[in-house]
């Protein structure tokens, strides 16, 4: 079923084509003064140096071929020369009865439909969701369902925050409280708990805590940085105890994002490309495409026609540490190799817009907000 405002522009065409005028001057498009009618057609204004014309004389020729026309109820040439239009309640009665009784309401399907990914949610593990978190999920899971009802395949990933220095900081601090834990015991050889030894209470109390003392403690915050690179270097008890903390968070985030009515196809984390990141790196080297500055690894994605600054994007810090551009990076390098998608949809605060920038001119895609 053809869109209302692509049929009066059809209307609108034919009327400039049978006055001796060009048809593609005959684009409708909504009223920007609703007050004196429901749409509004400019093409006249534009023809007036094409015909050497005053523009009120073009839209009166125009409207005198719409006089009998049944679409129209109302087709007025108003100076300087625009075409004020209000519709038949006969013609909108007919549309909207068509629309009533046609597969979803008439909605065209795409002769190609496209996979879609989209990323939104944004939750991070061992921390409970806040009010800025709805943002993300409300209006990511809306646009996933009104694409998905247009006919695109969408998959929705909720990107979940489970690797970084939080995690070696809630390690950290259960290593404070409990030190006796096995996970803590590097000689242990045996099969872990299968129970976690914390509660999703505990664990949002933990991280909070953890956080605050790294800001006034240096060897705190040591100890939390040596946690992570254990972690990501796979030690046996510091996994066994992440994988504990993923599943609480995960099983008490699910349950939230159920009662908010938000689904995802994916729980999908920082976790999953870790392993790719080493390749990933490797192969940006060798290409040349990321080069030493003052230490660390980076890629120049400034471009000429830029009118503000864009600084390099960052790879690895100078102490051979990857980021969350990192990251980000391999998570789309893993999403066009497993899925092979159209596109991708990041849902993000506007705040980002310069970090986005950066990674996905790095990733060879251009950034559309």
């Amino acid at each position: 079923m053809e869109q209302l405002i692509d049929l009066l522009t059809a209307e609108m065409q034919d009327a400039f084509e049978a006055a001796g005028y060009d048809r593609s001057l005959g684009r409708v498009t909504l009223s920007n003064r609703p007050d004196l009618c429901e749409y509004q057609c400019n093409g006249a204004m534009a023809g007036a140096r094409q015909y050497h014309k005053a523009p009120i004389a073009i839209a009166r020729d125009v409207a005198e071929k719409l006089a009998d026309r049944p679409v129209f109820r109302e087709a007025a040439a108003v100076l300087p020369g625009f075409l004020n239009l209000k519709i038949s309640e006969s013609f909108l009665t007919e549309y909207l009865n068509e629309m009533s009784v046609s597969p979803k309401f008439g909605l065209k399907m795409p002769e190609v439909p496209l996979k879609i990914i989209m990323d939104y949610g944004g939750a991070n593990i061992a921390k409970p969701l806040h009010v800025g978190h709805l943002r993300s999920a409300i209006i990511g899971e809306s646009l996933k369902r009104i694409r998905r009802y247009a006919g695109h395949e969408v998959i929705g990933d909720v990107h979940l925050g489970d690797w970084g220095m939080p995690m070696g900081l809630v390690i950290t601090e259960l290593k404070e409280r409990m030190p006796g834990l096995v996970y803590f015991d590097d000689t242990y050889e045996g099969e872990y708990p299968a129970e976690a030894p914390f509660t999703i209470s505990e664990l949002e109390e933990i991280y909070p805590a953890a956080s605050a003392r790294s800001k006034t403690d240096a060897e705190y915050k040591t100890r939390a940085m040596e946690a992570t690179f254990k972690l990501q270097s796979g030690v046996r008890g510091y996994r066994a105890l992440w994988k504990h903390i993923m599943e609480v968070s995960i099983a008490d985030l699910k349950k939230n994002y159920s009662s908010l009515n938000v689904e995802f196809d994916l729980w999908k984390g920082e976790s999953s490309v870790h392993e790719l990141i080493p390749g990933m790196v490797a192969a940006m080297k060798a290409d040349g495409y990321a080069y030493i500055s003052d230490g660390a690894l980076v890629v120049d994605v400034k471009e000429d026609t830029d009118t503000k600054e864009i600084p390099p994007c960052m790879i690895l810090k100078s102490d051979g540490a990857s980021l969350y551009n990192t990251t980000d990076l391999a998570t789309i390098k893993e999403r066009m190799s497993l899925y092979r998608p159209d596109e991708l949809i990041y849902m993000t605060d506007k705040r980002q817009e310069l970090y986005f920038e950066q990674v996905f001119r790095c990733a060879g895609f251009p950034l559309r907000p």
